[in-house]
């Protein structure tokens, strides 16, 4: 063979992600490392859906608890009130409005004060 023909031959099998596994020692240490990093990864990806799934549980929490509030004091919420709540994934925003909408005199109000109209 040539030298650019083995060349070849070599960055092929170096960039080759389906290497064979011959020896037994090789098969038991690459099998093991593929089932620790399948094991790995999916515990990781547990909890970051756990983690995702609490964070949009508590916005959800929060947005209910806005128009229960509201609901409670009987000021009339409108549609367009009910999506732009409904909406924010912001948890912080969301709970100033459960705090506002304890004292705002209209459901306007509760929009009032901090820019929130302009984002």
């Amino acid at each position: 063979m040539a030298t650019p023909e083995i060349r070849r031959l070599l960055e092929e099998i170096m960039t080759s992600t389906a290497w064979p596994v011959y020896s037994p020692f090789a098969r038991e240490h690459y099998g093991r490392g593929l089932e620790e990093g399948k094991t790995v990864g999916r515990a990781e990806g547990k909890a970051e859906g756990l983690a995702e799934g609490k964070a949009e549980g508590k916005t959800e929490e929060a947005a209910r608890m806005v128009l229960v509030v509201l609901a409670a004091r009987g000021l009339p919420v409108s549609d367009e009130i009910r999506t732009r709540v409904t909406a924010c994934t912001d948890l912080t925003r969301l709970e100033s409005w459960a705090a506002r909408a304890a004292t705002a005199p209209t459901v306007h109000d509760l929009f009032d004060d901090t820019g929130e109209e302009a984002r």
